[in-house]
């Protein structure tokens, strides 16, 4: 701890917190969950007034941007009520959502008055089909009507998120960079990350490479490295002539934990040190023990980021190394 900043083992200074409000989502994306998912009782899951504590606790801290994450943010009752007093503090340099765009159509102009800055939407195929394979849901249109409505909404940056598999939708990152283009928007690749158990595919086949996924690009569009950050881990490339950032996510095959600057709190009020790693800490406990007792809960932050470990060992031809799913975490 180091003049009100939180500092890990390595250094790291931590100012950037993902904040997951459900678990719950409407979509079963397949290398997100099961599709008989089983979500946590409510009566589990933080309330609003203690997420606001949660973050309350690492503003206090220093943290400087905040990503509200799922599940699916949006299906949240009441979610605007916290986005409204997060938005207000002046101490925050970033609010943004992932979202998987299916409630933006009719949310998107409210989420900015909110004091949203920016949203992430996952978007990992533009073909109906592919689009319902992967969500398990057949909702594109209704996703695309989202991104419509956030592009009228004036947030100051929009991305789509789209985690590419070998045979299943990797021939599709030139038009997902056209459509990206088109609209004004940035677009980052992921390669999957290994969480959760999953029978859709079999990870070591389908994992497609940062570097296959830009060599692909390149074949239609020329990208130039870029200064561009956003406080997460993409690499990002101007694509020539136009505004888009083309960032590239790569747990596998280009490590980033030397520059983490983050850590997650999931619905359920677990601390997440590293998105690689099983160990958490129970804040719920701590906050319903004491509640409104924001010293003891930062002072418990204090403590916990001593545990942060140094990186992750993601193998995508290993063993689940990771139980729990992504939506369990908080994306």
């Amino acid at each position: 701890m180091q003049d009100n900043h939180l500092l890990d083992p390595f250094g790291r200074r931590i100012s950037y917190l993902r904040l997951s409000v459900t678990d719950r989502c409407d979509f079963r994306c397949t290398y997100c969950m099961s599709e008989d998912m089983v979500f946590a009782p409510r009566a589990q899951i933080l309330s609003l007034e203690e997420l606001y504590a949660v973050a309350d606790a690492f503003i206090g801290l220093g943290v400087k941007r905040i990503r509200i994450t799922g599940g699916e943010p949006l299906v949240r009752k009441g979610l605007n009520s916290l986005l409204t007093r997060l938005g207000a503090r002046q101490e925050l340099e970033d609010l943004a959502i992932t979202s998987n765009g299916s409630q933006l159509g009719h949310m998107a102009a409210d989420l900015r008055k909110a004091g949203v800055t920016r949203l992430n939407i996952s978007l990992d195929s533009l073909q109906r089909e592919r689009f319902a394979a992967f969500t398990r849901r057949d909702r594109l249109d209704q996703v695309l009507t989202g991104i419509d409505a956030a592009r009228a909404a004036g947030f100051r940056r929009i991305k789509l998120n789209t985690v590419v598999q070998k045979g299943r939708n990797d021939d599709e990152v030139q038009d997902l960079v056209a459509f990206a283009v088109d609209r004004g928007l940035d677009i980052s690749f992921i390669e999957e990350m290994p969480l959760g158990s999953v029978s859709s595919h079999e990870r070591k086949v389908t994992l497609c490479t940062s570097e296959e996924v830009r060599e692909r690009v390149e074949q239609r569009f020329q990208l130039l490295p870029s200064s561009y950050r956003t406080g997460g881990p993409s690499r990002y490339y101007q694509v020539v002539g136009s505004e888009t950032q083309v960032g590239f996510i790569s747990p596998h095959s280009r490590n980033f934990c030397g520059d983490c600057n983050r850590v997650r709190v999931t619905a359920e009020g677990k601390l997440v040190l590293c998105l690689g790693h099983e160990g958490a800490l129970d804040l719920k406990a701590l906050i319903r023990r004491h509640p409104g007792d924001g010293e003891r809960l930062r002072a418990a932050l204090i403590d916990a980021l001593r545990l942060k470990p140094e990186r992750h060992h993601f193998q995508a031809d290993s063993q689940v190394q990771v139980v729990r799913f992504m939506s369990m975490t908080g994306g």
